[in-house]
C-alpha cells in the first residue's frame, strides 16, 4: 500500500497507479462528503432551534408576568394546594393578584383579554364594555347562587371583584356550587372561588373575604364605593341590614330571595321587592325593611313565582331523634336545619343576577319580565270594554285595531297591569286582580285610532277626566307624566314596527262580523 501523504508530498517520485490505489482515493473521499453532510444536517437543525427558541422566549416573557405575580402572591398569603391560610382562617383578607390599577386602565388593550372578551365587545360595543371591566362589584354570599353570579361577573370581563363568606365548601354544596371539587371540600368558599378565577380570568382584581357580615364588618366590606353589591345571603337578619346598609349609603344592591325547594325556571322574575310573591323570605325581609329602616321596596329582587315544593326538613341530632336546631348553631341566628335544593335553580337565580348587573354596568336597558297576575279572561274583559268604550264614545268601534294578544302586551309589558299614572305598584298579589276591575284602555291620542302604541291604561275616573283634556294641555300642566308616557309608547311602535295596521283592522272587522252578522254590510 502507498502512503498518500508521501504520494502528495513527492510530485517528482514517479507513481504507479494501480486499481486498488484508486479504490482507496474514491473511498477517503466519499467518507469526507458523507462527513460534510452531516455537519450541515446538525448545523441546520441548530439553526431552527435557535430560531424556535428565540420565538417561544418572547412568547414567555410576555406571559411570565401574570404567572410570577399569582406565584408570588400564594406565597405571599402563605396558601398551600389544599387552601390552607397560614393564619386564623375567619376575618382574614386574601388580596388579589395586585393589578388593582388594571381595574381602572384600559384592560381590553390586553390581546389576550380582549380576545377572551370578543363576544361581549360585538354584543355590547367596546365603549360599554369598557365599563364593564372598570368596574368593582361585592358578591355577598357565595353558595348555590352568589357562586353562580359572580363565576359570570368574572366571566363578562368585571375588573375588580370582592368575595365574601365566612362559610366553607361541603360535599352537600358540590350539587349547586359553581366551581368547587371534591379537592376544595374543606376550605373557605370566598378561597375556593378565588383560586379557580384567577385560571379563568387573571387579570381581574379578586379580593377573598373570609367574613360574616354584621355591623362590625360593614365599613370594611362596603367601604370603596363599589358600583353594584349582590346579596346572595338565606339569613334574614343579615339580609336585613346588608339592604338596610346599602339603602343608606347609596349604593346599588341586587338581592336573592329564595331559590331552595323550587323546580320551574320560567316563573324566576327581577322586579321590585314589593312586587315579589309566594316567596316566605322576601315577605319577611319586606317587612323587617318597614317596620326597622323605614324602607318601603326600591330594591330589586330575583325571586321565583313558584310556591316552595317542600318545607325545612327536621333536624335529627347524633342519636337520628329529632332535636332543637339552635342548640346546634355555630352562629346565632342561621339556620340549621336544610331546605331540599334542586341545584339548577339557585344556579339559575344566579346568572340571571349577573346579567341584570353586567348589562347595567354596560348601561344597556333591559326590561324586565312585569310581574302581572293576570289570565286571558283578565284580557279580554279589557278588550271588550275598549269595544264598548269606543262604540259608545265615536259610534263604531272599527278604529280599534287591536286583538287580545295585543292587550295582553298593551297591560302587561307597557303598563305593568296598572294605570299609567302609577309609577309604582301599589297593588300586588290578589289586590292586582282587583284593581283591575277598575282599569280600562283608552286612546292617548283621540286623533289616532286605538293602536298598540295609542292606547294607555287607566281607571275610570282618571280616563274620563283624560278624554276631557288634550294633549297640549297634558303637556304643559304635567309634562313629567307626558314624557314618560311618549317614552313607552314610543317603545310600543318600535316593537310593532313591521305590523301593518290594516292586519288588526282586518281582524276586527272578522270578529265583529262574526259576531254580530246583523251588522255587517257589503
Amino acid at each position: 500500500m502507498y502512503d498518500l501523504k508521501t504520494l502528495l508530498i513527492s510530485q517528482t517520485a514517479p507513481i504507479a497507479v494501480t486499481p486498488a490505489f484508486r479504490l482507496q482515493l474514491c473511498l477517503g473521499s466519499g467518507k469526507k462528503e458523507k462527513k460534510m453532510e452531516e455537519r450541515v444536517k446538525w448545523l441546520g437543525l441548530v439553526g431552527a432551534g435557535v430560531v424556535l427558541g428565540s420565538v417561544s422566549t418572547v412568547c414567555l416573557l410576555n406571559l411570565l408576568p401574570r404567572s410570577v405575580a399569582k406565584q408570588w402572591e400564594e406565597k405571599a398569603i402563605g396558601i398551600n394546594r389544599n387552601g390552607i391560610v397560614s393564619e386564623n382562617a375567619k376575618g382574614c383578607t386574601v388580596s388579589g393578584n395586585q393589578k388593582h390599577g388594571m381595574a381602572g386602565l384600559n384592560l381590553l388593550k390586553d390581546e389576550i383579554v380582549s380576545e377572551q372578551l370578543t363576544r361581549n365587545i360585538q354584543f355590547f360595543g367596546l365603549e360599554s364594555q369598557q365599563k364593564v371591566t372598570a368596574s368593582y362589584v361585592v358578591v355577598i354570599g357565595l353558595g348555590g347562587v352568589g357562586s353562580h353570579a359572580a363565576s359570570m361577573l368574572l366571566r363578562s370581563g368585571v375588573g375588580r371583584l370582592l368575595l365574601v363568606d365566612f362559610d366553607q365548601v361541603s360535599l352537600s354544596s358540590l350539587n349547586r356550587h359553581a366551581v368547587a371539587t371534591r379537592a376544595d371540600v374543606g376550605i373557605p368558599k370566598a378561597q375556593c372561588l378565588k383560586e379557580h378565577f384567577q385560571s379563568i380570568f387573571p387579570e381581574c382584581h379578586i379580593d377573598a373575604k373570609v367574613l360574616l357580615y354584621d355591623a362590625s364588618s360593614e365599613e370594611e366590606i362596603l367601604s370603596g364605593n363599589p358600583d353594584f353589591v349582590l346579596d346572595c345571603i338565606d339569613n334574614i337578619d343579615t339580609k336585613v341590614a346588608l339592604l338596610a346598609a346599602c339603602v343608606r349609603r347609596g349604593l346599588k344592591v341586587l338581592s336573592a330571595t329564595g331559590a331552595g325547594a323550587r323546580t320551574d325556571p320560567t316563573r324566576i322574575r327581577v322586579a321590585d321587592l314589593k312586587e315579589s310573591t309566594n316567596d316566605p323570605l322576601s315577605r319577611a325581609v319586606r317587612h323587617r325593611l318597614r317596620r326597622d329602616h323605614g324602607i318601603d321596596g326600591g330594591i330589586p329582587v330575583v325571586f321565583s313565582l313558584e310556591k316552595p315544593k317542600a318545607k325545612l326538613l327536621p333536624f335529627k341530632g347524633p342519636s337520628g331523634e329529632e332535636e332543637n336546631p339552635s342548640d346546634y348553631q355555630i352562629v346565632p341566628g342561621f339556620r340549621v336545619r336544610i331546605i331540599p335544593v334542586l341545584g339548577t335553580v339557585p344556579a339559575i337565580f344566579g346568572q340571571v343576577m349577573a346579567s341584570y348587573v353586567v348589562t347595567q354596568l354596560a348601561g344597556v336597558q333591559v326590561k324586565t319580565e312585569p310581574v302581572v297576575n293576570l289570565d286571558m279572561d283578565h284580557y279580554r274583559m279589557l278588550h271588550q270594554r275598549l269595544i264598548e268604550h269606543e262604540e259608545s264614545l265615536y259610534g263604531t268601534a272599527m278604529e280599534v285595531q287591536v286583538d287580545i294578544e295585543e292587550v295582553m302586551y298593551v297591560a302587561k309589558e307597557l303598563w305593568h297591569g296598572r294605570s299609567a299614572r302609577e309609577q309604582s305598584p301599589k297593588d300586588v298579589g290578589r289586590g292586582m286582580w282587583r284593581s283591575v276591575n277598575e282599569l280600562m284602555l283608552v286612546r292617548w291620542d283621540q286623533e289616532k285610532p286605538a293602536t298598540v302604541s295609542n292606547l294607555i291604561l287607566l281607571k275610570f275616573s282618571e280616563a274620563d277626566e283624560h278624554e276631557s283634556s288634550t294633549l297640549d294641555d297634558i303637556k304643559e300642566k304635567e309634562p313629567e307624566f307626558f314624557r314618560r308616557v311618549t317614552s313607552v309608547l314610543k317603545r310600543a311602535e318600535l316593537d310593532f314596527v313591521n305590523i301593518q295596521p290594516h292586519y288588526f283592522a282586518l281582524f276586527y272587522y272578522q270578529l265583529h262580523a262574526w259576531a254580530q252578522p246583523h251588522k255587517l254590510q257589503r
